[in-house]
């Protein structure tokens, strides 16, 4: 087994209790989808005064791959509209550089982000964990447990329990009262489940982590912090998981940086 590695995630800045202030939003757009341009920090804040109030969140994450899933899939581009959708790695800055003359303020990836949001975020919070393999997300419940020890995390289920056990699921959750709960199993599934089956009776600060969970059980490895600097850990990924992601990446990544330049044209010819 891969060590388990909290000690990997990139984070920082002091704790956040959820301050009563007003938050400004700065967007741009990709493939029709509204992605947040700010930094960590204020989107840190912003979720915690969320978790504060009575209100529900869901939060996604939008990466080169998401992008190209959202151009021909409606359902999932409805479900990301229906969250704060926050920008992750070095594709979707190069969308927005081509598209909008400039990249993002600041990358995103859930894997990073997540954790340090948990981190800072010093209110006592109970946490439900649906998704991966099998015993996946106990073992990353146990890991989040010795680095955040201020928040209960409870695992509820992997992320295979198909249509006749999504009942039983949603019971699960709905008896926890949790105040976050993060939902890795993929996109567009993840964010079409907490789309279309959670509501604030399941959690109020709803998270789509995609791999999350595989990273902190230590069942996968990441990237050197030297290559995750350089933005080049999709090809570590690659590298790691080739048979499950050349597509991804090897067809996808072209595919993306075409449809970026269509848009582009297509946005100037309107004018």
């Amino acid at each position: 087994m891969m060590r388990a590695g909290y000690e990997d995630i990139e984070g920082g800045g002091g704790p956040i209790y959820g301050p009563a202030v007003a938050f400004t939003s700065e967007t741009m757009t990709l493939a029709g989808v509204t992605v947040e341009n700010s930094r960590g920090k204020d989107v840190i804040a912003r979720l915690a005064q969320s978790l504060a109030g009575d209100g529900l969140m869901r939060v996604a994450f939008l990466n080169a791959h998401c992008v190209n899933l959202a151009r021909r899939d409606e359902a999932y581009r409805q479900a990301l509209g229906q969250c704060l959708v926050l920008p992750d790695g070095v594709g979707v800055d190069l969308g927005a550089r081509l598209l909008h003359g400039r990249m993002f303020v600041e990358n995103l990836n859930g894997t990073d982000f997540v954790p340090r949001f948990l981190q800072q975020v010093k209110m006592p919070l109970k946490v439900g964990l649906v998704g991966g393999m099998p015993g996946v997300a106990e073992k990353a419940a146990t890991t989040l447990r010795r680095f955040t020890p201020d928040h209960e995390f409870v695992a509820v289920s992997d992320g295979f329990f198909g249509s006749a056990c999504c009942d039983a699921v949603l019971s699960k959750l709905e008896d926890g009262r949790f105040d976050v709960v993060l939902v890795a199993m993929g996109v567009p599934e993840q964010e079409r489940f907490m789309v279309e089956h959670l509501d604030a009776r399941h959690g109020r600060l709803l998270i789509g982590v995609g791999a999350l969970f595989d990273f902190l059980s230590g069942d996968v490895a990441r990237a050197p912090l030297a290559l995750r600097r350089l933005r080049l850990e999709w090809a570590w990924r690659l590298g790691m998981e080739p048979s499950r992601l050349w597509r991804r990446y090897v067809i996808g990544n072209p595919i993306f940086i075409l449809e970026i330049l269509r848009e582009r044209l297509w946005s100037r010819a309107m004018r």
